[in-house]
This record gives C-alpha cells, structure tokens and sequence, in this order.
C-alpha cells in the first residue's frame, strides 16, 4: 500500500495503549486516496485474497483483507502513521465481520498472521527495513512475504522463531516458498490474469496443487461441459454409423432373397 511511513522505528506497545483507542474508532481514516504501485499490483493483491477464500471454504474463522490500514497504537493514530498490508491473513477471528480496516484494539489485541507486502523499486526499502522491523517486533506477525510482481526471482520470506525474531524460510527446488500459518505454498506461476499474462504470485496446497480461482474453475467448468459435449457427439455418430451399418446389412440380406428377421 502506498501509505507513507514516517516513524523512526517501531516501539513495542504497553497493554494500555495498545487496548485504549484514541481517538475513537468512528475517526479512524480507512482510505487515502492512493492507488496500489500499478494495475498489476492490484491484480496481484486480489489473486492472493481470492485464492485464500477458495482454499479456506467453508471456513469463517479468518479474515483476508489487502491495501486496509491496520491500526494498533493511540501514538500511531497522533502521528498519522498509517500502515496498510498490501495483503494480510488474521486467523482465529470471526471472518463474518464486515471491517473498512483492522483496528487492532476491536479485535481482543490479534495483529495479522501473515503478511505480503507487493514490491516496487520505490517500496522496496521501506518492505525489507522498517516495515518488516515493524510486523517482526510489534505486529509479531508470524509469516511475512515480499514480492515485485514485475520480478518473478524477487519472492522472499521469514517465519517468526522461537526467540521472535524473524528467520528466513528456505525455497524449494520450485522456488516456493512454504507458509506455515496458513498451511500452503507460496510460489510464482506465469500465465494470464484478468487479460494480463505475468508471472503471478500463486498460493498452493500442501500436494502443490494450485490453488484455482473462480475465473479459472470457470474455464475448467467450461472446458469440461465441452468435452462431455464432444463425447456424446461422438456416441451420437457411433450410434448413427451402427444403424447405417445394420441397414445396409439388411438390404444385402434382402437383395440375396433373405429376410433379415428371419435370421437369428
């Protein structure tokens, strides 16, 4: 997101500031006016939202959100620091709340579980330093990702250890990388998206199945119908080729002074 960020470094909470809001929550800025880094990005945010809810169906104890605000602090709020995930998971939550942002102090203290921060060379810095300072010692986040949608070697990640401090996850052979909070794969993918071919980050099952979205299950549904079509042209055809067939033999029989109901 493109909220600017203008601490020196993130402070750890004291419970009371942490669970005091001020002001209060009804003005809280939840927009500011600021478009993602390009049509990609955006592109790019949606994909990993969708594909979240396509694997966790039937699930409402999680909240997927991107490109919100997360409010944790009554300082942060005074300074107009104002930090928004490009995309964000919160596990162990009621996923039926409708939310404009995350205000930490609404949500009994819980910060988000994972986090994915959309790379460009303007965000860059701030993604690998102050923000992933931030999300390590204060939000404790447990998985944080970045990625340049225009760079498909750029995917990196680091899982909260024991001593919460954040460690790097080694890629597999592919490349991927594996999010243990939310139990999948996190690796690039190249093809076309909304009309836009690029190398996308993908989320994956733990067999390395992609996780589909809706315009994609819709082509598989498509193509599927139409094969069923095809196979039953084709039984049509064999039926009618049967038939043809059997009438002719008929016709040979009767040329031959047969009758072809007489034979058995």
């Amino acid at each position: 997101m493109s909220a600017k960020l203008t601490s020196s470094s993130p402070q750890t909470l004291n419970i009371e500031e942490e669970w005091t809001p001020s002001p209060p929550p009804t003005d809280l800025i939840f927009d500011d006016g600021e478009p993602l880094e390009s049509n990609r990005h955006r592109i790019a945010m949606n994909v990993l939202i969708e594909a979240v809810h396509q694997a966790y169906q039937g699930r409402d104890d999680y909240f997927a959100g991107g490109n919100m605000f997360v409010y944790y602090s009554s300082q942060q709020i005074r300074n107009r620091e104002f930090k928004g995930p490009d995309f964000f998971v919160a596990l162990d939550v009621d996923g039926t709340v409708e939310r404009q942002g995350w205000v930490v102090w609404e949500e009994a203290g819980r910060y988000p579980d994972v986090i994915v921060e959309l790379m460009s060379p303007s965000t860059a810095s701030q993604d690998k330093g102050k923000k992933k300072d931030l999300y390590e010692q204060t939000f404790r986040t447990r998985d944080y990702f970045i990625y340049d949608p225009f760079d498909k070697k750029s995917l990196q990640g680091w899982h909260l250890g024991g001593n919460l401090r954040y460690e790097s996850i080694a890629p597999d052979e592919r490349g991927w990388l594996w999010c243990e909070s939310l139990g999948l794969w996190l690796g690039t993918w190249e093809g076309i998206l909304t009309k836009e071919k690029a190398n996308w980050l993908r989320f994956f099952d733990g067999e390395g199945n992609l996780i589909l979205l809706a315009q994609e299950l819709a082509e598989q549904e498509r193509q599927r119908a139409e094969q069923e079509c095809q196979r039953a042209e084709q039984e049509r055809q064999r039926a009618e080729q049967a038939e043809s067939t059997l009438e002719e033999l008929r016709n040979r029989l009767q040329q031959m002074g047969i009758d072809p109901d007489q034979v058995g």
